[in-house]
């Protein structure tokens, strides 16, 4: 029992700061996409947005997935103790890197026209495209980097990397968008052109990810080489033979990427295809004129809100990837079930609450943080907040079957997933006729059915039955209690004081009663504080007061 609570902390601890810096570097860009949108405007988000989204797509396809696929191998050699193979596998992965990055970031800055006007039905995203290119190179190379700490348990460094590179792109993005869009507003008017200071703003805004993740990847280059000596030293202690060439490491690589690749490509193209179908839509049913303005609420506003709680579940994926792989290499079954069954509980204990509190407290959130259209963004959350609870599930699954070896699994499943979200989204925006809310339902359609699909395939591979009552009744029931309490302190607060006010008093009581709830309704036990800092004065607390019982 000890060790297993050890296990459980050791990866709670981990994915909690992957987690912290992933919720704080959303918060940092939820503080740049706020004032992003108040400088360029929705119509330059709509811009901004279709640059990003296939800037994603190629970003995934040449190294988004890398840091999860070289932790699993690094941790695969690490747990067998082939230290030299380790290191020829991240020298391997440095060349993957190179390639891949540099073949993609040369076609998206010449067919920068192409990609943004044909694909994208966005023709003034060209530059911002185009800008956003040489950023491929730069983050393929620091994927490696994250993905070979990662894979030796080290996450503080990725942690640490990530943070300054939002912040360099905060302030990179907001000032170069600021003087960009006044130049290109000048220059619209001798052009005739009203749109294009928004177009030269949202290229503006791309230039501080190049800049960012330049000082991501200088900060764990130097990570690696104030480190070198302990490594090296590991490597010395190893006196196994190592008879890979960088061909045979090259192929492992690939074998083991590029099923991450797909994976998470399903999920990101979703966004691509997405838009290029509503545009193509709006321009079939003349309204060209206002497609941008709706997709620059749909992605501004409703989904930049979405993504902030859904960075704990990405946290969570990276942790147990190295770690279950760890388990599977040792074949510890047991040990895997656990770690399965903590990291989906402790992220359904965030993203149940989450979804209540953004369906409830969106509007006065959309109000206090962006400028513009506030009402349908404010509709858009309140049916579209719980794709929280099933993108987190999905992206868990994900994580969980790469970590078993099940590799192609999660890549069928969003295929899937993705047709069927695809024949939906057409469904309603030609049959019944819904707009830019097609999107939203058809986009957590796609993650209910990837959740389904990834369930399914982890009970098959490793017989693990999904434990209901503490993982997700429990703060379903917690969530329920808290966001009757929400509405009602905000409701009678709002009477008689600012909204700004009734909504940070509406938080702060949310916590305190949805915590309550759980602790009460016994949604985590001994165990649980356990995994937490302060868990067993907490529990100890808890247990003279009578809520807990030997």
């Amino acid at each position: 029992m000890a060790e297993k609570k050890r296990m459980a902390k050791g990866l709670v601890v981990q994915g909690s700061i992957l987690a912290i810096a992933g919720i704080l570097c959303r918060v940092i860009g939820l503080a740049r996409r706020v004032p992003l949108q108040n400088i360029i405007g929705d119509i330059g988000n709509g811009y901004y947005s279709a640059a990003y989204e296939f800037y994603a797509i190629i970003l995934i396809l040449s190294s988004y997935s890398l840091p999860s696929a070289v932790s699993k191998l690094i941790a695969q050699r690490q747990t067998r103790g082939q230290y030299k193979k380790m290191q020829k596998v991240f020298k391997g992965a440095i060349l993957f890197a190179l390639i891949s990055g540099g073949l993609f970031s040369l076609a998206v800055f010449i067919f920068a026209d192409f990609f943004a006007k044909t694909l994208m039905g966005e023709a003034m995203s060209t530059m911002a495209l185009r800008v956003l290119a040489p950023t491929i190179f730069i983050v393929a190379l620091m994927a490696v980097f994250r993905g070979y700490f990662q894979g030796l348990g080290i996450m503080h460094f990725t942690a640490i990397s990530q943070i300054l590179e939002q912040i360099v792109l905060v302030v990179v993005s907001l000032s170069a968008a600021k003087i960009l869009f006044g130049v290109g507003s000048k220059y619209g008017d001798l052009m005739m052109n009203q749109n294009y200071g928004s177009a030269l703003g949202a290229a503006g805004a791309t230039i501080g990810c190049g800049v960012g993740a330049l000082a991501g990847l200088l900060l764990m280059i130097y990570f690696y080489l104030h480190n070198k000596n302990a490594i090296d030293k590991r490597v010395l202690t190893d006196t196994s033979k190592n008879r890979d060439t960088f061909l045979d490491i090259l192929i492992l690589i690939a074998r083991t990427a590029v099923p991450m690749i797909l994976c998470s490509t399903m999920y990101n193209i979703c966004g691509v295809v997405d838009q290029s179908v509503f545009n193509h839509y709006m321009i079939k049913i003349g309204e060209e004129e206002i497609k941008s303005f709706y997709w620059g609420v749909y992605s501004g506003k409703y989904k930049v809100l979405i993504m902030l709680p859904i960075a704990l579940a990405n946290a969570m994926c990276s942790a147990i990837i190295p770690s279950l792989t760890a388990s599977i290499e040792n074949k510890d079954y047991v040990s895997a079930r656990s770690k399965m069954a903590t990291v989906i509980r402790v992220t359904m204990i965030i993203s149940i609450p989450s979804a209540f509190g953004l369906a409830i407290l969106g509007k006065s959130l959309i109000t206090l943080l962006f400028s513009g259209e506030i009402n349908l963004a404010a509709i858009m959350l309140m049916y579209g907040s719980i794709s929280v609870v099933f993108f987190s599930l999905s992206t868990l699954g994900n994580g969980i079957l790469q970590g078993l070896n099940r590799l192609k699994t999660p890549v069928l499943n969003s295929f899937i997933a993705f047709v069927i979200h695809f024949l939906a989204l057409l469904l309603m925006l030609y049959v019944f006729k819904w707009g830019i809310h097609s999107v939203v339902i058809a986009n957590l359609l796609f993650a209910l059915i990837v959740s389904a699909l990834n369930h399914f395939a982890i009970y098959r591979t490793i017989a693990y039955k999904q434990e209901l009552k503490q993982t997700f009744l429990i703060p379903l029931i917690s969530a329920t209690i808290m966001g009757i309490f929400t509405f009602l302190t905000y409701f009678v607060i709002s009477r008689f004081a600012h909204y700004a006010i009734a909504l940070f008093v509406s938080i702060f009581v949310s916590i305190i009663i949805y915590f309550t709830a759980l602790v009460l309704l016994k949604g985590v036990n001994e165990y649980d504080l356990s995994l937490i800092p302060m868990g067993a004065k907490i529990y100890s607390a808890l247990h003279k007061i009578g809520i807990y019982k030997d």
